[in-house]
């Protein structure tokens, strides 16, 4: 039972897009462009390999593109712009990964605000998990 009656219910969302398949073949991506795990997933690998100003660029840019991939599959589903998106339910995890990535990207170019924000959506969405996802590391 949830404690405030008055909350919106949690987002359980349904497979994302690419589920089963290799997330870090490009050619995952063009099938699956609309992906949160695809973009997550490039976007983290960017990210920590990440050396110039336009490798930071470039991550930001993959990051930023499953952020708004993100947008699309939680409003799809009735996500209302707040409240809980629970990292334990399987599907709602790349969505929870790319806003981490973003958050991640948003330190790289030294955007504060923006991972502020993120960091905020995140701790709203699922605060058990915000610490693990902004310290991920590409496996």
């Amino acid at each position: 039972m949830r404690e405030n009656l008055l909350a919106p219910d949690p987002i359980l969302l349904p497979a994302d897009p690419a589920a089963g398949a290799n997330v870090h073949a490009a050619q995952t991506l063009f099938d699956h462009p609309d992906s949160p795990a695809v973009w997550a997933a490039r976007a983290n690998e960017a990210i920590d390999s990440a050396q110039s100003d336009d490798d930071k660029i470039g991550a930001y840019a993959l990051a930023r593109t499953g952020y708004h991939r993100s947008l699309d599959r939680l409003r799809a589903n009735g996500w209302r712009g707040a409240g809980p998106v629970p990292y334990s339910h399987e599907p709602n995890q790349p969505v929870l990964q790319a806003i981490a990535s973003l958050a991640r990207a948003a330190q790289l170019i030294g955007e504060t605000n923006e991972y502020e924000r993120c960091r905020t959506m995140l701790e709203d969405a699922d605060p058990t998990v915000v610490a693990e996802l902004l310290s991920v590391r590409s496996k």
